[in-house]
């Protein structure tokens, strides 16, 4: 096992600076060694976070260097594709952020490319790495809420200024691309299966696709329905239904993963139980605080890559798992255009 992995970041963006970078510097046995920017002021502002490392304004003079292992992805989904696949043809590990690109007709051609390049492949999905969603995976396969009955999501912001590629489909805009993605990838890890059939309506309220309502089939039968909208408001949380009692899981607002008991009144009892249950959790909501964006998945999610990069694990969730989540977002506006429920096949 290697002592440390060699990392750079291609795409220094608001978000690579908010995120990844100050992320990347403090992981252990982890060196950012490159950036590559082609936007002068942002190449400037992320060099000032991280000033030793070599600054790039192609990301092909990255690729070059010997002793790169590793990439962090972080540019516009339509430029996913051919960044993914060069660093791959030179033997790179890659961390590519959610969608892994706006088509499937992409994401074949980086497929090909992973299937031969024998290289590490993880897709930006963090949110499988969030304490909550996993103590929620955990109590649904311990049978806590008993047979499921159903499962319903919702994730929204509110309206923001976004770049002019974020605001159309056709660059890699809209809430199923910037949204869905998290949440479907999200009802595959908590429920291990995969989605049967999909009946969508989207719409473009200020930017393209811009809201979509879901209604997912997986494959034993259970229905998940869900919400999207990029100008709504800041709501992420998903509830799940069983015939022992609900589980609600708000990434914003929740400490724990909590659960209703079907029979259960509310009571002061009832209150106090869940006050100690929340001081149990006191350790993540520190965690919590200390973190970009007050998510600590970003860290343990990229913690996961690096350590694979220096042979000490394997990569979870990879390309595939991206790839799956972009076929039912791709069934799901054919839904939406055709106005039927849309099968995948296996």
């Amino acid at each position: 096992m290697q002592e440390l992995a060699k990392i750079g970041v291609i795409g220094c963006g608001w978000f690579a600076q908010a995120v990844h970078l100050p992320i990347l510097r403090r992981l252990p046995r982890t060196e950012l060694i490159a950036l590559a920017e082609p936007d002068p002021h942002q190449r400037q502002a992320a060099a000032h976070r991280v000033p030793m490392a070599r600054l790039y304004a192609d990301y092909r003079e990255l690729l070059n260097l010997q002793d790169l292992e590793a990439v962090i992805v972080s540019v516009p989904t339509a430029f996913h594709a051919e960044v993914a696949i060069a660093a791959m043809r030179q033997g790179k590990h890659v961390y590519l952020e959610k969608p892994i690109a706006p088509s499937l007709g992409e994401a074949d051609k980086i497929m090909s490319v992973w299937n031969q390049a024998g290289v590490a492949g993880m897709v930006g999905f963090n949110y499988r790495f969030n304490a909550l969603h996993r103590e929620a995976r955990m109590r649904i396969q311990a049978g806590k809420l008993g047979p499921l009955i159903g499962a319903r999501s919702v994730f929204s912001a509110p309206m923001r200024s976004m770049p002019a590629w974020k605001q159309t489909r056709l660059t890699g805009g809209g809430a199923l691309l910037e949204m869905a993605s998290h949440h479907i990838d999200l009802v595959r890890f908590l429920f291990q299966q995969e989605v049967q059939t999909v009946y969508a309506e989207v719409r473009s309220q200020q930017t393209e696709h811009d809201t979509a309502m879901l209604q997912l089939q997986l494959e034993n039968g259970l229905r998940v329905q869900s919400f999207f909208s990029l100008c709504a408001l800041n709501e992420d949380r998903f509830e799940i239904y069983g015939q022992a009692g609900k589980l609600t899981v708000d990434r914003y607002h929740s400490l724990d993963a909590e659960i209703v008991d079907a029979m259960e009144t509310p009571s002061r009892l009832h209150g106090a139980t869940r006050w100690l249950s929340l001081l149990r959790r006191a350790p993540y909501a520190l965690k919590k605080l200390r973190s970009p964006w007050h998510e600590p998945s970003y860290r343990e999610a990229l913690s996961s890559f690096t350590a694979a990069v220096r042979g000490s694990g394997k990569v979870s969730p990879d390309l595939l798992d991206g790839y799956r989540s972009l076929k039912v977002i791709e069934a799901a506006e054919e839904s939406a255009r055709s106005g039927r429920v849309v099968s995948l096949s296996s």
